[in-house]
């Protein structure tokens, strides 16, 4: 099934192989979100679980990572055009002086799951940028990575740009990445975090909704 070869490529990190999967699916009459759901998300979730009990090693996560990139750009455009009213939007992105991306593609992959659209700020997005995308895009979360310790501290700048700028109060931030602690998290005034993106996935599919409607 053409699902099992886009886990195969994934998880070998064949990124052209995984575009030209990608664009044989939606070919053969296979929605978009049964794509992302059974093939990219599927597949870097195996990637995921491996690397988290150390069967796999950073290098071979990021090819992983990079070919779900390739997939999701095939399918990102009718996923998010048009948007359907009601889902949310959020925007994501990782601190500046922090060029890893693992943990945002896949945060990325989950949140357009959860029926959400995203706008994907990329690496080393300075406190300024952030504030500037709330203020553009209104979103309804603010996603923030942090992948390094040397990185922390940067999201507390984030939060506190917000502040001045009047815009704290519009937007949920939740905020992820490898040194993130739930005490973290509180010190900088952060409203969540996540050990990992499979406890992110879950708690879109369960509260998303909600999220929304309390702030509406």
């Amino acid at each position: 099934m053409i699902f099992d070869e886009i886990i195969h490529s994934i998880a070998e990190g064949e990124s052209e192989e995984t575009l030209e999967l990608t664009k044989q699916a939606l070919a053969q009459g296979y929605s978009a979100n049964s794509i992302l759901e059974k093939g990219l998300i599927t597949g870097i979730n195996i990637v995921a679980e491996k690397y988290r009990h150390e069967k796999v090693n950073v290098p071979e996560v990021l090819m992983a990572t990079h070919s779900m990139h390739a997939g999701i750009s095939v399918i990102e455009p009718i996923l998010t055009a048009p948007t359907k009213k009601g889902l949310g939007k959020i925007v994501v992105g990782t601190v500046a002086g922090d060029l890893h991306d693992i943990g945002l593609g896949i945060v990325k992959a989950m949140a357009m799951s959860a029926g959400a659209s995203v706008i994907d700020l990329g690496v080393n997005v300075s406190p300024k940028k952030f504030a500037r995308a709330v203020r553009k895009e209104k979103p309804d979360i603010l996603m923030i990575s942090a992948l390094l310790t040397t990185t922390m501290s940067v999201m507390k700048d984030v939060i506190r740009e917000l502040e001045a700028q009047g815009l704290r109060n519009d937007v949920k931030i939740f905020v992820g990445g490898a040194p993130i602690t739930d005490a973290f998290a509180k010190e900088i005034g952060a409203d969540y975090t996540f050990e990992d993106a499979f406890q992110l996935r879950d708690f879109l599919k369960e509260n998303l909704s909600k999220l929304l409607g309390s702030k509406r």
